[in-house]
């Protein structure tokens, strides 16, 4: 039974509720509705002009509207007089093809069972500008699980953790991660649509209590050029009700046959779906970076597989799942699970070979490995691919297709356009 947000503000003291969106670059949208009008709003959604946001619209269409999903209401911990509820978007009666949130309902739809997911997610603490880590005295040359940086920020990081656990999320550890300043958050897995809403919620709890302490989070894959780069792992397991399909004891490390084919996907289309899972210009300083100050970037730069291995595209370190580490901090939480749910089942359905898993460091041996495809260097080459794939097109439709290549294919000719002191540098004397 669809949970009456209007009885539910009564119940629970909500005085406004926040009718949000995540448009194509995952920018979160919202109109803030006072609860005596809530009613109405669930019916017939929030108005929005669609032109006023990423979603490749123009200022003559029709009034977007926002109608609220009540199963995804959160009511703000530190400020519990606000719910937050995710929305889906229609125009002229019609839902909008390309907007995230109902790409990826539309994608779970189609798979015919149910895919699960956890999401590791990295960010940044940094001062209020942006321009350097928070913490002056985090400052080790291998900062990862630093005690003392962690308790530094003991404030901060229990409030975001205090609140996943009054929502119910079961968060279980919390750590300073491998960049000075960096800190990752892991709560539990769950349904794919249900762990994007609370991925595209965790992004903005993080950075509103950071604000609340003078403090910025930031999720940007790449943002000091020295430090390890910002990830967004996602832990994968598809399910038929109760039965895990990627278990399988007399499986190679425990997963079956469907699993592989799934991690076949994965690779058959990895530079394609990059474009959605490292959707900024900065993301590929991240995943084609060189040696940070720890040692290692921790980012994969070619599509492979792996057991237990950090150093590739995806590990299996249990049996019947895998992690697929490709995905950064800017990855939509709608997309990312979108491209992976997509690109796994065109595996599943055309039983692709992941060939063969290679258990090497390929930090220190990956030049060795022959035919191993690289992801894309920069963000156009990967609109390239991820436009000019036909598994795509098939997976996504036309429609989504065509309007994230445009506007991504804006963005690559507005960064395209900026002169940077680095061509200064090295060609005002040319």
């Amino acid at each position: 039974m669809a949970i009456d947000l209007a009885e539910a503000a009564r119940d629970r003291g909500i005085k406004y509720f926040l009718i949000s969106y995540t448009d194509l670059f995952g920018s979160q949208r919202a109109k803030l509705v006072p609860a005596a009008a809530i009613g109405e709003m669930q019916k017939a959604g929030a108005g929005f002009a669609g032109f006023a946001t990423w979603l490749d619209m123009s200022p003559a269409d029709s009034d977007l509207f926002a109608k609220p999903d009540p199963a995804s209401l959160i009511q703000l911990p530190w400020k519990p007089e606000v719910g937050w509820v995710a929305a889906d978007l229609w125009m002229d009666g019609k839902e909008v093809e390309q907007a995230p949130r109902n790409t990826l309902r539309r994608l779970i739809a189609n798979s015919g069972c149910e895919m699960k997911s956890g999401v590791e997610c990295e960010f940044f603490l940094t001062t209020a500008c942006g321009t350097q880590i928070s913490d002056g005295a985090d400052t080790q040359e291998k900062p990862c699980y630093d005690q003392q940086a962690l308790m530094r920020r003991y404030e901060v990081i229990t409030e975001i953790c205090d609140s996943m656990l009054s929502l119910g999320w079961k968060p279980y550890q919390n750590d300073h991660e491998d960049a000075n300043g960096q800190f990752e958050m892991n709560w539990n897995y769950g349904p794919a649509l249900q762990v994007a809403d609370q991925h595209a919620f965790f992004k903005f709890m993080a950075k509103s209590i950071a604000e609340k302490h003078g403090l910025r989070a930031t999720f940007m894959p790449k943002p000091f050029v020295n430090l390890t780069g910002s990830g967004c792992h996602a832990h994968i397991s598809l399910w038929d009700g109760k039965k895990n399909l990627f278990a399988d004891d007399d499986g190679e490390l425990g997963v079956s046959k469907m699993g592989y084919h799934f991690i076949g996907g994965l690779i058959h289309n990895a530079e394609a779906i990059c474009a959605l899972t490292n959707p900024t210009v900065n993301s590929y300083k991240r995943i084609n970076a060189p040696r940070t100050t720890s040692g290692a970037t921790w980012a994969p730069n070619s599509v492979t597989y792996t057991g237990n291995n950090r150093t590739h595209m995806i590990r299996i370190p249990d049996a019947g799942r895998f992690e697929f580490r490709l995905g950064d901090g800017a990855a939509n939480p709608y997309l990312l699970q979108a491209a992976i749910l997509a690109a796994g089942m065109d595996g599943v359905n055309n039983k692709r070979d992941p060939g063969k898993r290679l258990d090497i460091n390929m930090y220190v041996d990956g030049h060795k490995v022959k035919n191993a495809k690289k992801l894309p260097l920069n963000l156009l080459d990967a609109i390239r691919s991820f436009e000019g794939s036909k598994a795509v097109r098939t997976m996504f439709g036309d429609e989504f297709v065509d309007a994230y290549a445009k506007l991504k294919g804006q963005e690559w000719n507005n960064y395209a356009r900026h002169l940077t002191q680095w061509e200064r540098d090295n060609t005002l004397d040319c």
